[in-house]
């Protein structure tokens, strides 16, 4: 057993020379072998060692039992131990559990206080993980489970393990564990997977479909490794970043093959949100329909995503709680000089004293203004006339005609003199106006 975990290891380049180390300890028989596992390996990268170890305050004194468990084994071994009390869990239990452990654990990792988090997942906790993604209609993605190496820096040393060797090796070196009696609740899900589902198919269906599910997950991550390079080089075609946004190309979507489209889409979903919890397949699917459609616009809301459709284009960026709050701004413009933008991506530059500068021109004169020129947001309503136009315009009309789409509108600058308005990007000058005003952009 341990020339198989030193193997996936070196395999997966989980450790470096010197790499300091904090095993995840709960206190089952899992973990425990774990920090056993890294001390007798530890000299072959000079690993340092510490013991974290999160209580869920969930089982009363068996919780606490737990972390003086651990406590006393790191103690006993000469390892730092950290130990932290969860706060009160809200909604999915298993979840919420799930999620605070990670935090925790990763926190040491981001403060650069270690550089890897040691896990104690077991290959039959990696094919219970296949089986219930499986049952929870997760794709190819979803069936690549748990990764030996994750990019946070969590790694997995016994995926390779069975839990029957664990077991034999704490057993056989006279090792104690805590058994931790929810594990064997059947009202949890992946309890019913372990203790009856996966046992039952075992004994009728495949002795050795431990293996295979285990298995099932290796070839998907392999082909997961190779979409995810190709989805990263072919991104620039499909997605631009706009932070805190993405914003997809609709027709580029459609004209793509179903397996470009969804990875395509996963990946923009990935940056937005941070991560691809709680988003399944009928999000990605409802996203690609929001893509594929013929015209119009649309909007889809998923877990930590809001996406909207405007003209060929899908802008995904996280939920707002209040997206009218604080929508209209007006400031005051330097004149002359340069005033930024709102946004921080360009500035207006207003210039005085062109040729043809005369007094009562949009209420201005060749010594300065009669009222102050000011930028604000455009708003539904706005229209002026344009040089060379007979007539004012809606503004909206001329969004329209340009395909601007509707989240570039919310800020798009006007200047104006009181309710006049004398300048729009894009759209020019006001037929009268004989002020040279400009637009400058940081960036796109």
């Amino acid at each position: 057993m341990l020339r198989g975990i030193q193997t996936l290891i070196e395999r997966e380049k989980m450790f470096t020379p010197g790499c300091r180390v904090g095993v995840a300890v709960s206190g089952g028989a899992d973990s425990v072998c774990l920090l056993h596992v890294l001390r007798e390996l530890a000299p072959n990268w000079n690993l340092r060692l510490e013991v974290l170890h999160l209580d869920h305050r969930l089982r009363g004194d068996a919780s606490k039992g737990d972390a003086r468990l651990v406590r006393d084994l790191a103690a006993s071994l000469g390892l730092s131990f950290h130990g932290r009390e969860a706060a009160a869990f809200e909604g999915n239990m298993e979840q919420a559990a799930r999620t605070a452990r990670r935090e925790f654990f990763l926190e040491f990792v981001r403060t650069g206080r270690l550089d890897r988090i040691a896990l104690g997942h077991t290959r039959d906790d990696q094919a219970e993980t296949v089986l219930f993604r499986l049952l929870r209609g997760a794709g190819a993605s979803g069936l690549a489970a748990m990764c030996p190496v994750t990019p946070e820096g969590l790694v997995r040393p016994l995926l390779e393990t069975r839990r029957e060797e664990v077991e034999a090796y704490l057993v056989g070196r006279g090792i104690a564990w805590r058994e931790d009696a929810t594990n064997r609740d059947t009202a949890f899900s992946r309890n019913r997977i372990r203790h009856e589902l996966l046992p039952q198919l075992v004994r009728e269906w495949n002795p050795n479909l431990v293996e295979l599910l285990a298995q099932t997950a290796e070839l998907a991550q392999e082909d997961e490794a190779y979409w995810r390079a190709a989805i990263e080089r072919m991104a620039p075609e499909y997605m631009r970043c706009d932070p805190p946004a993405v914003i997809l190309d609709g027709d580029r979507l459609a004209a793509a093959p179903g397996s470009v489209a969804r990875r395509m889409i996963r990946r923009a979903v990935e940056v937005v949100k941070g991560d691809l919890r709680s988003v399944d397949f009928r999000h990605i699917d409802a996203l690609l329909s929001l893509a594929v459609q013929d015209s119009g616009d649309g909007r889809v809301q998923i877990p930590g995503v809001d996406a909207l459709r405007s003209f060929h284009q899908i802008r995904l960026a996280p939920p707002v709680a209040d997206g009218l709050a604080g929508r209209n701004w007006r400031l005051a413009l330097r004149v002359p000089g340069e005033t930024p933008h709102p946004d921080g991506k360009s500035t207006i530059s207003v210039e005085t004293g062109c040729r043809g500068y005369t007094e009562g021109s949009s209420g201005v004169n060749s010594l300065g203004l009669k009222a102050p020129l000011e930028l604000r947001n455009w708003r539904p309503g706005d229209q002026y006339q344009r040089v060379g136009r007979s007539g004012p315009e809606k503004v909206k009309i001329l969004f329209q005609a340009a395909k601007i789409p509707l989240w570039e509108r919310r800020n798009w600058p006007i200047v104006c003199i009181g309710e006049d308005i004398v300048w729009a990007r894009q759209f020019g000058m006001a037929a009268e106006c004989r002020l040279r005003i400009s637009e400058r952009f940081w960036s796109r």
